[in-house]
């Protein structure tokens, strides 16, 4: 199923890349591309979790802006406030799994034996 991103106009299969947040195939070759060594690769892994991190930021303040103006009455439009509520919820629960993910993957090479 194809949708239509109302803010670019664009042609979208995959409902995450409505959400202009980097998946963790995007972040390493994000990543890649901005570092040579180790520790440039990891400053830019770092960096494109905390630009992941202010993308939900974003959504999640779109969404509480939607909803006060339907409660002030600026706005009669419930679709709005839906698709910003989704966003925001599938940033946060995108952005909640990374977390996990880099939180697993540290403990798992801190308890590697040397």
């Amino acid at each position: 199923m194809e949708y239509i991103d109302t803010a670019t106009g664009n042609l979208v299969s995959n409902p995450i890349d409505r959400l202009n947040v980097r998946t963790g195939k995007e972040i390493s070759r994000f990543a890649q591309a901005k570092g040579s060594d180790s520790e440039d690769l990891f400053g830019a892994i770092f960096g494109a979790a905390l630009s992941n991190i202010n993308t939900t930021n974003k959504y999640l303040s779109d969404a509480e802006n939607e909803e006060i103006k339907l409660a002030m009455g600026q706005s009669n439009s419930t679709h709005d406030l839906a698709i910003a509520l989704q966003k925001a919820s599938t940033a946060l629960q995108y952005t909640v799994t990374l977390k996990n993910s880099i939180t697993e993957a540290y403990r798992t090479i801190m308890n590697m034996q040397i």
